[in-house]
């Protein structure tokens, strides 16, 4: 199945700058069949966890964790970038390849103890992720594991992550 997925996501060259290769996940979300094989692969990886919310960040990951979130019969979380969320917030800032940036999330997003798996489509460098779990550890959630659609290997970001239990579909 992993296969048949990774040959569903374009490669567009130099995007958004130079050296970079962008991985277009636009090409699978608009297949029904690999789109439900994505979410249905990463149900099965996440198999019987107890898991009481899904938290996904903007904007890719809302695309991943809302479906999951309702599979599992839970509810989901949207973090957000900085102003975006209009109620009371928690907020962390993370460091970028180049500057920074801010997540936020809703202070009563989530009931302290609750058992919480994140969701994104990309695991990178593990910058965003790793400023997510502390948005959760601010609310006193606990991290149950972290899924994603791709990883990067070649990015290292499983090792900022070390301790949570990673999942994913597609390497490269």
């Amino acid at each position: 199945m992993t296969i048949e997925l990774a040959s569903k996501i374009r490669d567009i060259p130099d995007f958004p700058k130079p050296g970079i290769q962008f991985k277009d996940i636009t090409t699978l979300l608009k297949d029904g069949a690999a789109f439900r094989a994505a979410i249905d692969g990463l149900l099965e990886r996440i198999g019987p966890r107890k898991i009481d919310v899904v938290v996904g960040m903007e904007s890719r990951g809302f695309i991943f964790a809302a479906p999951i979130a309702y599979k599992l019969g839970v509810g989901f979380v949207p973090v957000r970038k900085l102003g975006k969320l209009p109620a009371d917030v928690v907020s962390v800032e993370y460091e970028l390849e180049y500057g920074s940036a801010t997540l936020e999330m809703h202070k009563d997003a989530m009931a302290p103890g609750s058992r919480v798996l994140i969701v994104d489509d990309l695991l990178a460098t593990g910058g965003t992720v790793a400023g997510t779990i502390e948005l959760v550890k601010q609310l006193k959630g606990q991290v149950v594991a972290l899924a994603f659609l791709i990883e990067l290997s070649f990015l290292k970001g499983r090792d900022r992550l070390k301790g949570y239990d990673i999942i994913t579909l597609i390497r490269y």
